[in-house]
């Protein structure tokens, strides 16, 4: 869709424009994808590694693993949200803390998925709460393959409090 041009016409087209722009960005999402799945586990220090899955899509398809490790504190009550576009052909995987910033230290993480390849994957040190907005770690910190997105060992800084992924289904050979 191009941008309207500088020329104006008596009939209010900038802000059909508008109207018109703000419909779009309201009504694909709904098209788009199916109802988030959304499940709270906790996350626990003390050092030792923990995993937590979950599976989506028609006949459990696509599967979220988040592994990780961490120390400090006690347990944090963190979400795993799962969706999937109306053609199953994506899936979004995102892991947070709902409260916005983890107090634990991570010494490590990985979030991967099976089923899919990843098209776009981040991580953040702190998920938007209230008026504060996510702040991502440095591309330094973390590394995105075709299925994971997972702390870079000596670069890591130990903040996590967010992971998103949107992955896209994998082509069958035939």
């Amino acid at each position: 869709m191009a941008a309207p041009s500088g020329r104006r016409n008596s009939g209010g087209g900038a802000s059909l424009w508008a109207a018109l722009l703000l419909a779009a960005v309201t009504l694909r999402p709904a098209e788009a994808a199916s109802e988030p799945t959304t499940v709270a586990f906790d996350v626990r220090p003390g050092g030792v590694v923990h995993s937590f899955s979950q599976n989506v899509g028609p006949g459990d398809k696509y599967t979220c693993v988040f592994t990780y490790a961490s120390q400090g504190g006690t347990n944090e009550k963190w979400q795993m949200s799962l969706g999937t576009s109306e053609d199953h052909q994506h899936f979004t995987c995102t892991i947070w803390r709902p409260q916005g910033k983890s107090y634990l230290y991570f010494t490590q993480f990985k979030a991967e998925v099976r089923g899919a390849e990843i098209e776009y994957g981040m991580a953040y040190s702190k998920a938007a709460f209230e008026r504060e907005s996510d702040v991502p770690l440095k591309s330094e910190e973390f590394e995105v393959t075709k299925t994971a997105v997972s702390h870079r060992p000596g670069a890591f800084k130990a903040e996590l409090s967010k992971l998103v992924i949107v992955a896209k289904a994998m082509r069958s050979e035939l």
